[in-house]
């Protein structure tokens, strides 16, 4: 029997083509939103990505 173990990170339950397209990268991706702010707060993070558009403060 063959298991998967293909990596799905937090953009697998939603509901955007585009992000959905993403939701197997070996990059922890998180969708916009509370859970990426307090992801962020948590771990002091000041760098966010969002598509091609990256921001830094």
């Amino acid at each position: 029997m063959l298991v998967s173990t293909r990596h799905v990170n937090h953009l697998a339950s939603e509901k955007s083509p585009y992000l959905l397209q993403h939701a197997h990268n070996p990059i922890d991706w998180y969708p916009w939103g509370e859970e990426s702010f307090a992801k962020a707060r948590e771990e002091d993070i000041r760098y966010w990505c969002t598509g091609c558009w990256t921001f830094r403060w």
